[in-house]
């Protein structure tokens, strides 16, 4: 049986990593994939000593600059539990040679996301990217799908990869690579809304808080967010209304409204680059809130204030920087479903 521990490096050179295509070798677990160079250790190597030998032997290449990045754990069905150590090495000696278990290659960094690339290894590497500190991330897979994610203890979110009709692939990303790459998937937009005296409608805004990737400190949805891997719309629905606001909708409180490609948007927020495309489903909540009775999540929600219907969509129409004016489609959804009710 071989060694549960190995190493896992990615040897940089004027703006690339050098890739290896691993289309030699049958019965490969990693069978038409591109990752690093790396290998199990052997009886009594450290893990430096290891990432040496299996770079040498890979590739021809010796390293005189490495850097431990992180701990990956892998789970999967059907193998024994592996404990993978990542570098990154960015000065070598030697010639570039062929390598047995598949083509090598030096692939541009902004070029990884066309490759075909296991979904964990899309999230350490924007760690790498990013200059991350050292971490630990654990990647649990069912076959070649990506079922869990933790990173330093903590559950990250993964979401369905959607197709162009908004339907599951039975594909799955996690939630910043999906914002890093645009890649398509599912969203619910809860508006609460109360009818005025004069027979018009008002919607309650939420603030977000300034701690959010996107759109931090900005006027919204009443509430809003992604639908997680194998949940479905209405149950996200529910969740999201009690998470951020502290209603508990009861059945039949939720009405469906629509749901629609929001199209693709390409912002900056906190310095980095945000790229988002949702399927988004709409409901509205028309059952009495008493705004300042309401559970606020203080890491999605700063505060709450109610507006005419009118002056929201007006504000949207302008790009006031107040409020997250993408989301207009789902406002007006909601103010063609209002205009429909007796």
């Amino acid at each position: 049986m071989k060694s549960p521990l190995t190493t896992l490096c990615y040897i940089e050179k004027d703006g690339q990593y050098l890739m290896l295509h691993r289309v030699s070798k049958k019965n490969d677990v990693n069978k038409d994939k591109w990752i690093g160079i790396g290998g199990h250790f052997e009886e009594g190597e450290s893990p430096e000593e290891c990432l040496l030998r299996e770079a040498r032997e890979e590739t021809g290449l010796t390293l005189t600059s490495w850097k431990f990045r992180g701990l990956v754990t892998f789970i999967a069905e059907g193998w024994q539990t592996e404990y993978m150590c990542l570098y990154t090495a960015d000065a070598f000696t030697g010639e570039l040679r062929a390598c047995d278990e598949g083509v090598l290659e030096w692939v541009p960094k902004e070029e990884l996301p066309r490759l075909n690339l296991w979904e964990g290894d899309k999230i350490f590497l924007r760690l790498i990217a990013e200059e991350a500190p050292f971490f630990s991330l654990k990647l649990k897979y069912e076959g070649d799908v990506l079922r869990q994610a933790v990173l330093d203890g903590r559950e990250l979110e993964l979401f369905d990869i959607c197709d162009a009709e908004g339907r599951p692939t039975g594909l799955v990303t996690e939630r910043s690579v999906a914002h890093m790459l645009g890649t398509m998937h599912r969203t619910v937009h809860v508006w609460v809304a109360r009818r005025r005296a004069d027979g018009g409608w008002q919607v309650l805004l939420q603030k977000r808080s300034a701690g959010k990737d996107s759109f931090p400190g900005r006027y919204d949805t009443s509430c809003a967010g992604h639908v997680d891997a194998g949940d479905d719309y209405a149950l996200s629905a529910h969740r999201e209304l009690l998470e951020e606001l502290g209603i508990d909708a009861q059945p039949g409180d939720l009405q469906y409204i629509a749901a629609f490609d929001g199209g693709e948007i390409c912002e900056e927020f906190h310095g980095r680059p945000f790229r988002d495309h949702e399927i988004c489903a709409v409901y509205a909540y028309l059952r009495p809130v008493d705004e300042t009775k309401l559970r606020l999540q203080p890491e999605e929600v700063e505060s709450v204030r109610w507006m005419d219907y009118e002056e929201c969509r007006a504000r949207m129409e302008a790009d006031d920087p107040q409020f997250c004016s993408k989301n207009l489609d789902v406002l007006l959804a909601l103010g063609h479903w209002l205009s429909e009710l007796p």
